[in-house]
Order: C-alpha cells, then structure tokens, then sequence
C-alpha cells in the first residue's frame, strides 16, 4: 500500500492525500509535479526512474476496510538525501533517456 506522502521531497511543498500534483516514482520517492517538470525533468534523484502521477485513496470505504479511513496517509515529511548540485548533475546525464531505458 501507498504511504501517500504529505510533502515534495524537492522544494517540501505540501501534498495532501488527495492532490492531483502530485508525483511518484517506483520507490515512492514524492515530487510535485512542477518540480518533476522544471528542475527533475521526470529524472527520480534517487533512483534514476521516472514519475507518474501519485493515485488517490478513497476517502469513503466503497470495500470495507479500504479507505483513508483505514489506512491513513504518512505524515512523515521526507527531504533530499542529495545536494541540489549533484541533483542538476544527475538529472543531466539520464533526462534524454526515456525511463523504460534507464
């Protein structure tokens, strides 16, 4: 199950549960989305993947037992574990190959 994480990991924007910006990679790693565009460019910087758009949980239970209800979002915020620098640098060298060929 998805932690939903409540900030951009980039620029720490919130991002609640439901936000239609934001953005995840394959690990999970949360951007908004204008960060995946103007500074990522759809380059994850910790794991070289790609975005997609981050899916909403049901608020209301349409299943019981499956909802935000019951299985909260995270609300633990997470920030860069690179420098801004180095980011630049790495999205640099993979942002003209397209994920699936990373």
């Amino acid at each position: 199950m998805l932690q939903l994480r409540p900030n951009c990991e980039y620029c720490d924007k919130d991002l609640a549960p439901d936000a239609s910006d934001a953005m995840i990679c394959s690990y999970e790693c949360t951007f908004c989305a204008d960060c995946v565009a103007e500074h990522l460019h759809n380059v994850c910087p910790n794991c070289g993947g790609g975005f997609t758009p981050r899916p909403v949980r049901p608020m209301i239970a349409r299943r019981d037992g499956v909802s935000r209800q019951h299985q909260q979002p995270s609300d633990k915020r997470v920030h860069l574990k690179h420098d801004k620098t180095e980011i630049s640098a790495f999205v640099a060298e993979f942002r003209d190959i397209p994920p699936a060929d990373r």
